[in-house]
């Protein structure tokens, strides 16, 4: 049997992504008061190069990649930078439910980028739903907006990033191995960001600073890291297993498990209004990808 024929096993790594990635987030905007950005940015990245690299290492997989791979995946890890940066800053300020719901706004994004820059064809109920998809957004922004100001775009930014982001991923995932990509990218982040801070730091002091973690918050800097890489690989695997059609429905499952996981630590919960937000996102996400589902089984294959 291939790797292709087995689906319940790429649901279940898909699971483990879903519940994996909010912890993370949710470790973020608990260090998030007492750990600079810059310092939580480095950890998470550099723990992904040192738990990686042996990994390649021994699994005798290749580094080797070509130019072109190389400066895309250079781009791929400024995107990840500016997205997870942008996303750690909004936990500060928002509950984690409301945050990650506005981020899932990246599906919509994603389909008019493949329209409006790549020259795919997208039908006018999916650019409907779309529009639907982004109203629902705004509900969840509204009170958040009200409440904290300016920082309540950050989740839009977020998306807007992992968007581009994706494409980026597409355009390289099939010419080099993904562990090894993710290997490489935590060393590139490591670099990047150790350029930021004699440039930037005098300029962001606050972001760009170095404090001593204190008791549990080692372990926590460190599991940031563990969890962010492991989520990132489950997803990367769940691919192997089964198909996008059938897994792309599931990350929706994040957002009910950030909203359970922030009312448990934070006992933070969303008000009705971003309640309505959420589930009429959810609603016109997957609406886009059933339709994208049925669109793809109707084109007939290639003879």
């Amino acid at each position: 049997m291939s790797t292709a024929d087995r689906p319940s096993l790429g649901i279940a790594l898909m699971l483990g992504f879903c519940v994996l990635a909010p912890m993370g987030d949710a470790l973020a905007k608990y260090l998030g008061d007492r750990i600079p950005l810059g310092q939580l940015l480095l950890v998470r990245f550099g723990v992904q190069a040192a738990l990686l690299i042996p990994l390649v290492w021994f699994a005798a997989r290749s580094f080797k990649m070509s130019r072109r791979v190389l400066r895309l995946t250079a781009l791929r890890t400024a995107l990840h930078i500016v997205g997870i940066g942008a996303m750690f800053t909004a936990l500060r300020y928002m509950p984690l439910a409301d945050t990650v719901a506005i981020a899932f706004v990246m599906p919509f994004i994603m389909l008019l980028l493949g329209k409006y820059v790549l020259g795919e064809e997208v039908g006018a109920r999916r650019l409907i739903a779309c529009i639907v998809g982004f109203a629902g957004t705004l509900l969840v922004i509204q009170p958040s907006f009200a409440a904290v100001g300016a920082p309540a775009l950050l989740p839009l930014l977020v998306a807007v990033v992992f968007a581009l982001f994706m494409l980026v991923t597409r355009q390289v995932a099939k010419d080099v191995d993904p562990i090894s990509m993710q290997a490489v990218s935590g060393v590139m982040a490591c670099a990047m960001l150790g350029l930021l801070y004699p440039v930037f730091g005098p300029l962001a002091p606050q972001a760009l600073s170095f404090v001593v973690p204190q008791g549990i918050d080692v372990g926590l800097l460190f599991l940031i890291g563990a969890l962010g890489t492991l989520a990132h690989l489950l997803m990367t695997w769940s691919l192997r297993f089964a198909p996008s059609a059938t897994l792309a429905p599931m990350q929706y499952l994040e957002i009910p498990v950030a909203t359970i996981i922030g009312f448990l630590a934070f006992r933070d919960w969303p008000n009705g209004m971003a309640q309505l937000g959420i589930a009429i996102t959810i609603a016109s996400g997957l609406y886009i990808i059933f339709r994208e589902r049925r669109q793809a089984q109707a084109v007939p294959p290639a003879a």
